[in-house]
Protein backbone atom coordinates (compact mmCIF):
# COMPACT_ATOMS: atom_id res chain seq x y z
CA UNK A 1 0.00 0.00 0.00
CA UNK A 2 2.76 2.46 1.28
CA UNK A 3 4.69 1.59 -2.33
CA UNK A 4 1.46 2.66 -4.41
CA UNK A 5 0.73 5.87 -2.82
CA UNK A 6 4.48 6.69 -3.22
CA UNK A 7 4.12 6.12 -6.64
CA UNK A 8 1.00 8.01 -6.99
CA UNK A 9 3.11 11.37 -5.03
CA UNK A 10 5.93 10.44 -7.62
CA UNK A 11 3.70 10.57 -10.42
CA UNK A 12 1.49 13.61 -9.22
CA UNK A 13 5.15 15.34 -8.62
CA UNK A 14 6.19 14.26 -11.88
CA UNK A 15 2.84 15.59 -13.83
CA UNK A 16 3.50 19.38 -11.80
CA UNK A 17 6.28 19.36 -12.86
CA UNK A 18 6.37 18.97 -16.07
CA UNK A 19 3.33 21.60 -15.83
CA UNK A 20 5.88 23.89 -13.77
CA UNK A 21 8.27 23.59 -16.67
CA UNK A 22 5.44 24.54 -19.24
CA UNK A 23 4.31 27.77 -17.09
CA UNK A 24 7.74 29.04 -16.86
CA UNK A 25 8.08 28.79 -20.81
CA UNK A 26 5.22 30.71 -21.36
CA UNK A 27 5.77 33.22 -19.30
CA UNK A 28 9.22 33.80 -20.78
CA UNK A 29 8.03 32.91 -24.55
CA UNK A 30 4.84 33.84 -24.41
CA UNK A 31 4.70 34.13 -28.42
CA UNK A 32 5.03 30.08 -28.22
CA UNK A 33 1.44 28.08 -28.48
CA UNK A 34 2.46 25.42 -25.66
CA UNK A 35 -0.89 23.57 -26.31
CA UNK A 36 0.18 22.21 -29.29
CA UNK A 37 3.22 20.95 -27.49
CA UNK A 38 1.97 17.37 -27.23
CA UNK A 39 1.95 14.12 -30.03
CA UNK A 40 -0.75 13.33 -32.20
CA UNK A 41 -1.33 10.00 -33.54
CA UNK A 42 -2.88 7.96 -36.04
CA UNK A 43 -5.24 5.61 -35.89
CA UNK A 44 -2.77 2.91 -34.48
CA UNK A 45 -0.40 4.20 -31.89
CA UNK A 46 0.61 0.42 -30.91
CA UNK A 47 4.77 0.52 -31.92
CA UNK A 48 4.23 3.87 -29.21
CA UNK A 49 2.78 1.48 -26.66
CA UNK A 50 5.35 -0.97 -27.22
CA UNK A 51 8.12 2.29 -26.96
CA UNK A 52 6.53 3.14 -23.76
CA UNK A 53 6.44 -0.47 -22.25
CA UNK A 54 10.45 -0.93 -22.95
CA UNK A 55 10.97 2.73 -21.62
CA UNK A 56 8.91 1.30 -18.29
CA UNK A 57 11.28 -1.61 -18.47
CA UNK A 58 14.09 0.40 -17.97
CA UNK A 59 13.06 1.28 -14.25
CA UNK A 60 13.12 -2.44 -13.74
CA UNK A 61 16.27 -3.33 -15.45
CA UNK A 62 14.26 -5.25 -17.89
CA UNK A 63 14.82 -3.18 -20.70
CA UNK A 64 18.66 -2.83 -21.20
CA UNK A 65 18.75 -0.15 -24.62
CA UNK A 66 16.16 2.28 -26.05
CA UNK A 67 17.68 3.01 -29.29
CA UNK A 68 16.66 6.43 -30.75
CA UNK A 69 17.36 7.73 -34.57
CA UNK A 70 17.41 11.40 -35.31
CA UNK A 71 17.13 12.13 -39.42
CA UNK A 72 17.32 15.53 -40.57
CA UNK A 73 19.34 18.40 -41.89
CA UNK A 74 21.83 21.05 -40.62
CA UNK A 75 19.11 21.45 -37.46
CA UNK A 76 20.13 17.55 -36.82
CA UNK A 77 23.88 17.62 -37.97
CA UNK A 78 24.34 20.65 -34.98
CA UNK A 79 23.62 17.97 -32.41
CA UNK A 80 22.02 19.96 -29.68
CA UNK A 81 18.49 19.38 -30.50
CA UNK A 82 18.74 15.75 -30.30
CA UNK A 83 21.38 15.09 -27.47
CA UNK A 84 19.37 17.31 -25.24
CA UNK A 85 16.48 15.44 -26.13
CA UNK A 86 18.38 12.10 -25.71
CA UNK A 87 20.17 13.51 -21.90
CA UNK A 88 16.51 14.86 -20.95
CA UNK A 89 15.43 11.04 -21.38
CA UNK A 90 18.94 9.83 -19.47
CA UNK A 91 18.46 12.11 -16.50
CA UNK A 92 14.47 11.05 -15.91
CA UNK A 93 15.09 7.11 -16.34
CA UNK A 94 18.50 7.85 -14.20
CA UNK A 95 20.66 5.98 -16.84
CA UNK A 96 24.19 6.28 -18.54
CA UNK A 97 24.45 3.61 -21.05
CA UNK A 98 23.12 2.89 -24.49
CA UNK A 99 25.98 4.68 -26.77
CA UNK A 100 26.29 6.98 -30.01
CA UNK A 101 26.49 6.76 -33.66
CA UNK A 102 28.99 8.95 -34.54
CA UNK A 103 29.72 9.98 -38.41
CA UNK A 104 33.79 11.68 -38.39
CA UNK A 105 32.40 15.42 -39.12
CA UNK A 106 35.63 16.81 -38.46
CA UNK A 107 36.96 14.50 -41.03
CA UNK A 108 34.32 16.03 -43.64
CA UNK A 109 35.74 19.14 -42.44
CA UNK A 110 32.33 20.12 -41.14
CA UNK A 111 30.44 21.20 -37.72
CA UNK A 112 29.71 17.73 -35.70
CA UNK A 113 27.81 16.83 -32.59
CA UNK A 114 29.51 17.77 -29.11
CA UNK A 115 29.41 14.38 -27.35
CA UNK A 116 32.34 12.97 -29.58
CA UNK A 117 35.10 13.71 -32.16
CA UNK A 118 36.77 11.99 -34.85
CA UNK A 119 40.29 12.63 -35.78
CA UNK A 120 42.51 11.29 -38.36
CA UNK A 121 46.75 12.42 -39.56
CA UNK A 122 45.26 11.65 -43.69
CA UNK A 123 43.19 13.78 -46.16
CA UNK A 124 39.84 12.85 -46.52
CA UNK A 125 37.52 13.69 -49.12
CA UNK A 126 33.70 14.13 -48.39
CA UNK A 127 30.72 13.08 -50.27
CA UNK A 128 27.16 14.11 -49.62
CA UNK A 129 23.78 13.17 -50.90
CA UNK A 130 23.64 17.19 -51.52
CA UNK A 131 24.18 19.03 -54.54
CA UNK A 132 27.67 18.92 -56.19
CA UNK A 133 29.09 16.49 -53.73
CA UNK A 134 26.64 14.06 -54.40
CA UNK A 135 28.86 10.77 -55.07
CA UNK A 136 28.06 6.80 -54.20
CA UNK A 137 28.11 5.00 -51.86
CA UNK A 138 26.73 6.90 -49.38
CA UNK A 139 26.01 5.80 -45.95
CA UNK A 140 22.74 6.17 -43.72
CA UNK A 141 23.72 9.50 -42.41
CA UNK A 142 23.88 10.87 -46.21
CA UNK A 143 27.32 11.64 -45.84
CA UNK A 144 30.80 9.40 -46.40
CA UNK A 145 34.44 10.10 -46.18
CA UNK A 146 37.22 8.88 -48.74
CA UNK A 147 40.52 8.45 -48.42
CA UNK A 148 43.41 7.20 -50.98
CA UNK A 149 46.07 7.75 -48.58
CA UNK A 150 48.93 4.54 -48.32
CA UNK A 151 49.04 4.97 -44.23
CA UNK A 152 47.52 6.72 -41.98
CA UNK A 153 45.01 6.15 -38.99
CA UNK A 154 41.79 7.54 -38.13
CA UNK A 155 39.45 7.41 -34.70
CA UNK A 156 37.13 8.49 -32.79
CA UNK A 157 36.96 9.83 -28.98
CA UNK A 158 33.98 10.64 -26.66
CA UNK A 159 34.00 14.16 -25.29
CA UNK A 160 33.32 15.84 -21.59
CA UNK A 161 29.81 16.60 -23.12
CA UNK A 162 29.00 12.82 -23.52
CA UNK A 163 26.32 11.18 -20.83
CA UNK A 164 27.75 7.97 -22.04
CA UNK A 165 31.35 8.41 -21.17
CA UNK A 166 32.65 4.93 -22.48
CA UNK A 167 31.86 2.07 -24.89
CA UNK A 168 32.40 -1.63 -24.81
CA UNK A 169 32.17 -2.17 -28.41
CA UNK A 170 32.06 -0.07 -31.83
CA UNK A 171 31.04 -0.94 -34.90
CA UNK A 172 33.24 0.88 -37.56
CA UNK A 173 30.63 1.60 -40.86
CA UNK A 174 33.02 0.83 -44.41
CA UNK A 175 32.97 -0.46 -47.93
CA UNK A 176 35.24 -3.60 -47.04
CA UNK A 177 37.69 -2.81 -49.74
CA UNK A 178 39.98 -5.60 -49.89
CA UNK A 179 42.85 -2.97 -51.18
CA UNK A 180 42.84 -1.79 -47.66
CA UNK A 181 42.98 -3.12 -43.90
CA UNK A 182 42.72 -1.42 -40.67
CA UNK A 183 43.83 -2.72 -36.78
CA UNK A 184 43.13 -0.52 -33.90
CA UNK A 185 46.58 0.77 -32.20
CA UNK A 186 47.56 -1.86 -29.82
CA UNK A 187 46.57 -1.53 -25.94
CA UNK A 188 48.24 -3.53 -24.23
CA UNK A 189 45.61 -3.76 -21.10
CA UNK A 190 42.81 -4.27 -23.88
CA UNK A 191 41.95 -7.42 -25.84
CA UNK A 192 39.61 -7.12 -29.61
CA UNK A 193 37.41 -9.17 -30.67
CA UNK A 194 36.67 -8.55 -34.47
CA UNK A 195 33.77 -9.71 -35.99
CA UNK A 196 32.92 -8.35 -39.85
CA UNK A 197 29.62 -8.24 -40.57
CA UNK A 198 29.98 -7.34 -44.87
CA UNK A 199 26.02 -7.87 -45.09
CA UNK A 200 25.16 -4.70 -42.87
CA UNK A 201 28.41 -2.89 -43.45
CA UNK A 202 30.46 -2.97 -41.14
CA UNK A 203 33.11 -4.58 -38.91
CA UNK A 204 32.58 -5.16 -34.94
CA UNK A 205 35.33 -4.72 -32.31
CA UNK A 206 34.16 -5.90 -28.85
CA UNK A 207 36.75 -5.01 -25.87
CA UNK A 208 37.47 -6.45 -22.53
CA UNK A 209 37.28 -3.21 -20.81
CA UNK A 210 35.60 -0.16 -21.86
CA UNK A 211 37.05 2.81 -23.57
CA UNK A 212 36.40 6.12 -24.16
CA UNK A 213 38.26 6.81 -27.57
CA UNK A 214 40.04 4.41 -29.96
CA UNK A 215 42.54 4.43 -33.03
CA UNK A 216 42.76 2.49 -36.02
CA UNK A 217 45.65 2.01 -38.16
CA UNK A 218 45.11 2.16 -41.87
CA UNK A 219 47.14 0.63 -44.62
CA UNK A 220 46.87 0.60 -48.05
CA UNK A 221 47.73 -2.79 -49.93
CA UNK A 222 47.47 -2.34 -53.46
CA UNK A 223 48.16 1.36 -55.20
CA UNK A 224 44.67 0.90 -57.63
CA UNK A 225 42.10 -0.02 -56.51
CA UNK A 226 40.03 2.59 -55.34
CA UNK A 227 39.33 4.28 -51.84
CA UNK A 228 38.57 3.53 -47.85
CA UNK A 229 34.90 4.66 -47.77
CA UNK A 230 34.02 5.57 -44.07
CA UNK A 231 30.40 5.76 -42.99
CA UNK A 232 30.67 6.27 -39.26
CA UNK A 233 31.05 4.54 -35.80
CA UNK A 234 28.20 3.20 -33.56
CA UNK A 235 29.87 3.29 -29.83
CA UNK A 236 27.90 1.08 -28.05
CA UNK A 237 27.82 1.06 -24.14
CA UNK A 238 26.07 -2.34 -22.77
CA UNK A 239 24.72 -0.36 -19.50
CA UNK A 240 20.84 0.21 -19.61
CA UNK A 241 20.20 3.76 -21.35
CA UNK A 242 19.34 5.36 -24.39
CA UNK A 243 21.42 5.54 -27.65
CA UNK A 244 21.73 8.05 -30.04
CA UNK A 245 22.35 8.44 -33.40
CA UNK A 246 21.64 11.91 -34.92
CA UNK A 247 21.84 11.13 -38.83
CA UNK A 248 21.94 14.99 -39.52
CA UNK A 249 23.51 16.27 -43.15
CA UNK A 250 24.14 20.18 -43.62
CA UNK A 251 21.12 20.87 -46.93
CA UNK A 252 19.46 17.33 -46.42
CA UNK A 253 15.79 17.25 -48.03
CA UNK A 254 13.44 14.67 -48.01
CA UNK A 255 15.05 13.05 -51.01
CA UNK A 256 18.28 12.67 -49.49
CA UNK A 257 18.35 10.10 -47.32
CA UNK A 258 16.58 7.63 -49.91
CA UNK A 259 19.31 8.11 -52.73
CA UNK A 260 21.84 6.35 -50.16
CA UNK A 261 22.40 2.42 -51.37
CA UNK A 262 23.49 1.04 -48.20
CA UNK A 263 20.45 3.29 -45.80
CA UNK A 264 18.52 -0.02 -45.32
CA UNK A 265 21.20 -2.67 -44.28
CA UNK A 266 23.02 -0.04 -41.65
CA UNK A 267 19.70 1.30 -40.33
CA UNK A 268 19.04 -1.70 -39.47
CA UNK A 269 21.95 -2.21 -37.29
CA UNK A 270 20.96 0.27 -35.17
CA UNK A 271 18.14 -1.19 -33.53
CA UNK A 272 15.96 1.08 -33.88
CA UNK A 273 13.28 1.82 -31.07
CA UNK A 274 12.15 5.78 -31.91
CA UNK A 275 12.76 7.29 -35.05
CA UNK A 276 12.49 10.82 -35.46
CA UNK A 277 12.36 12.57 -38.59
CA UNK A 278 12.65 16.34 -39.01
CA UNK A 279 13.23 17.22 -42.98
CA UNK A 280 11.54 20.21 -44.89
CA UNK A 281 13.13 23.10 -44.30
CA UNK A 282 15.39 23.01 -47.35
CA UNK A 283 12.59 21.02 -48.97
CA UNK A 284 10.44 24.28 -49.04
CA UNK A 285 13.19 26.82 -49.59
CA UNK A 286 13.27 25.57 -53.02
CA UNK A 287 10.92 27.26 -55.75
CA UNK A 288 10.25 23.35 -57.04
CA UNK A 289 8.79 22.68 -53.88
CA UNK A 290 5.09 20.86 -54.19
CA UNK A 291 3.27 18.91 -51.65
CA UNK A 292 3.28 15.61 -53.54
CA UNK A 293 6.65 14.71 -54.05
CA UNK A 294 7.26 15.69 -50.52
CA UNK A 295 5.18 13.18 -49.23
CA UNK A 296 6.36 10.81 -51.87
CA UNK A 297 9.68 11.41 -50.52
CA UNK A 298 8.40 10.42 -46.95
CA UNK A 299 6.76 7.65 -48.14
CA UNK A 300 10.10 6.11 -49.29
CA UNK A 301 11.96 7.28 -46.32
CA UNK A 302 9.00 5.59 -43.99
CA UNK A 303 8.80 2.77 -45.56
CA UNK A 304 12.74 1.69 -45.89
CA UNK A 305 12.43 2.09 -42.15
CA UNK A 306 9.57 0.09 -41.31
CA UNK A 307 10.96 -2.55 -44.09
CA UNK A 308 13.72 -3.00 -41.52
CA UNK A 309 12.52 -2.14 -37.96
CA UNK A 310 8.75 -2.74 -37.64
CA UNK A 311 8.02 -2.06 -34.59
CA UNK A 312 10.16 1.07 -34.35
CA UNK A 313 7.72 4.15 -33.46
CA UNK A 314 7.92 6.68 -35.88
CA UNK A 315 7.77 10.97 -35.28
CA UNK A 316 7.24 13.55 -38.16
CA UNK A 317 8.26 16.85 -36.73
CA UNK A 318 6.24 19.46 -38.65
CA UNK A 319 8.83 22.12 -40.58
CA UNK A 320 9.81 24.98 -38.07
CA UNK A 321 8.76 28.11 -39.51
CA UNK A 322 11.73 29.93 -41.58
CA UNK A 323 12.19 32.87 -44.24
CA UNK A 324 13.39 32.93 -47.26
CA UNK A 325 16.99 35.05 -47.99
CA UNK A 326 16.04 36.65 -44.64
CA UNK A 327 13.48 38.84 -46.10
CA UNK A 328 10.64 36.85 -47.40
CA UNK A 329 8.28 34.74 -45.23
CA UNK A 330 8.12 31.28 -45.95
CA UNK A 331 4.36 30.25 -46.33
CA UNK A 332 5.60 26.79 -48.11
CA UNK A 333 5.83 25.71 -43.92
CA UNK A 334 2.16 25.67 -43.85
CA UNK A 335 1.97 23.25 -46.62
CA UNK A 336 4.48 20.81 -45.25
CA UNK A 337 2.67 20.98 -42.20
CA UNK A 338 -0.43 19.60 -43.71
CA UNK A 339 1.82 16.80 -45.32
CA UNK A 340 2.86 15.39 -42.05
CA UNK A 341 -0.95 15.07 -40.93
CA UNK A 342 -1.89 13.38 -44.09
CA UNK A 343 1.14 11.31 -43.52
CA UNK A 344 0.29 10.12 -40.35
CA UNK A 345 -2.90 8.96 -41.08
CA UNK A 346 -1.48 6.62 -44.01
CA UNK A 347 1.55 5.27 -42.01
CA UNK A 348 0.19 5.30 -38.50
CA UNK A 349 2.79 7.52 -37.44
CA UNK A 350 2.93 10.44 -34.73
CA UNK A 351 3.23 14.17 -35.18
CA UNK A 352 4.87 16.58 -33.22
CA UNK A 353 3.34 19.80 -34.69
CA UNK A 354 6.57 22.15 -33.66
CA UNK A 355 5.50 24.95 -36.42
CA UNK A 356 2.20 25.59 -34.66
CA UNK A 357 4.17 24.85 -31.26
CA UNK A 358 6.32 27.91 -32.64
CA UNK A 359 3.99 30.22 -32.75
CA UNK A 360 2.79 29.57 -36.30
CA UNK A 361 3.11 31.84 -39.86
CA UNK A 362 6.07 33.98 -39.67
CA UNK A 363 7.06 33.37 -35.21
CA UNK A 364 10.60 32.77 -36.34
CA UNK A 365 10.72 36.85 -36.35
CA UNK A 366 9.36 36.56 -32.35
CA UNK A 367 12.51 33.30 -31.86
CA UNK A 368 14.90 35.32 -33.18
CA UNK A 369 14.10 38.70 -30.85
CA UNK A 370 13.80 36.52 -27.88
CA UNK A 371 17.48 35.06 -28.25
CA UNK A 372 16.60 31.84 -29.70
CA UNK A 373 17.11 31.72 -33.29
CA UNK A 374 19.61 33.25 -35.93
CA UNK A 375 20.05 36.13 -37.75
CA UNK A 376 19.29 33.90 -41.09
CA UNK A 377 15.95 33.03 -39.40
CA UNK A 378 16.07 29.47 -40.91
CA UNK A 379 18.35 27.87 -37.91
CA UNK A 380 18.25 28.32 -34.14
CA UNK A 381 20.95 29.30 -31.30
CA UNK A 382 22.74 27.25 -29.21
CA UNK A 383 19.94 28.14 -26.97
CA UNK A 384 17.15 27.49 -29.24
CA UNK A 385 18.12 24.23 -30.13
CA UNK A 386 18.03 23.26 -26.67
CA UNK A 387 14.40 24.36 -25.52
CA UNK A 388 13.97 22.37 -28.65
CA UNK A 389 15.03 19.06 -27.02
CA UNK A 390 13.52 20.21 -23.74
CA UNK A 391 9.67 20.94 -25.41
CA UNK A 392 10.20 17.60 -27.33
CA UNK A 393 11.07 15.58 -24.36
CA UNK A 394 8.10 16.67 -22.55
CA UNK A 395 5.65 15.78 -25.57
CA UNK A 396 7.21 12.40 -25.63
CA UNK A 397 6.66 12.18 -22.10
CA UNK A 398 2.90 13.39 -21.68
CA UNK A 399 2.02 10.54 -23.80
CA UNK A 400 4.21 8.18 -21.85
CA UNK A 401 2.97 9.19 -18.80
CA UNK A 402 -0.55 8.79 -20.12
CA UNK A 403 -0.22 5.41 -21.08
CA UNK A 404 1.65 4.14 -18.28
CA UNK A 405 -0.59 2.36 -15.99
CA UNK A 406 1.89 1.44 -13.28
CA UNK A 407 1.81 3.33 -10.17
CA UNK A 408 5.56 4.55 -10.36
CA UNK A 409 7.19 5.35 -13.84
Amino acid sequence: MYSIFKGLLILIFTFFCSLLCSQTAKNRYPFMKLEYNHLYYGKDSSTFLKLFIKMKGLKTQETKRIGVVHFGGSHVQAGIWSSTFVNDLQQEFKTKGGGYFVFPYKLAKTNGQAFATSFSNGTWKRYRAIGKDYCLPLGMCALSVATKDSANYFGVKLTAKAVCKQFNAIKVYHNFNPAFSFVPDSLKEVVFTRVENKEAGYTLFQMSAPLDSIKFRLLRKDSLAGEFILFGFSLDNTSPGFYLAGLGANGAASNSFVKCFDLASQFKSLDADLVILSMGVNDTQSKDFGKEEFIENYDSLIMVIKSVSPNAAIVLTTTTDNFIKRKRSNSKSITAREAMFELMERHNVAVWDLFSLMGGYKSMLKWQKAGLAGKDRVHFTSKGYVLLGDLMFEALMKSYMFNSKAPQL
